[in-house]
């Protein structure tokens, strides 16, 4: 049976804890956190395009998938909470210096994506589509920031 791929917006969680999207940034990975939220990431396959957004601000970055999904410890304001992460590194993550907004991103992938959402699964073709945009308009070299 062949397994599609396809392509997830992942909310870094900066309204309810700002250091959630710097982890995600500094560590390459995608995260959620306390269930039922933490397990959408167990949802994410190998290769599968992935789309960090942070809210107000718009995709502030992008990776592929490895499919391996992790666990770790949490800690918030509240404390350290055991198992509470549930995170998977990206491979070709490539951070950009210019947010993509959220009338951008519906404006290339032709409807109306609802925010707000952990994590907002695309078609494939949306995905790559998205991808292909960033591409062509955000890596110039001068709107993006590369990790090493």
């Amino acid at each position: 049976m062949r397994i599609l791929r396809k392509a997830y917006i992942i909310n870094t969680n900066k309204t309810n804890w700002p250091e959630d999207e710097q982890d995600m940034l500094v560590n390459e990975k995608c995260a959620a956190y306390f269930s039922p939220w933490k397990e959408k990431i167990n949802h994410i396959q190998p290769n599968d395009l992935v789309f960090l957004y942070s809210n107000g601000n718009g995709i502030i970055a992008r990776g592929i998938a490895t499919g391996v999904c992790e666990q770790g410890n949490y800690i918030n304001r509240d404390g350290l909470h055991v198992d509470e992460q549930n995170y998977m590194y990206l491979n070709r993550f490539e951070r950009l210096q210019e947010p993509i907004s959220a009338a951008e991103i519906n404006k290339v992938v032709g409807y109306s994506v609802v925010f707000g959402r952990t994590m907002i699964p695309m078609d494939y073709d949306s995905g790559l589509t998205l991808w292909q945009a960033i591409t062509k308009n955000y890596l110039n070299g001068r709107n993006l920031v590369a990790t090493d």
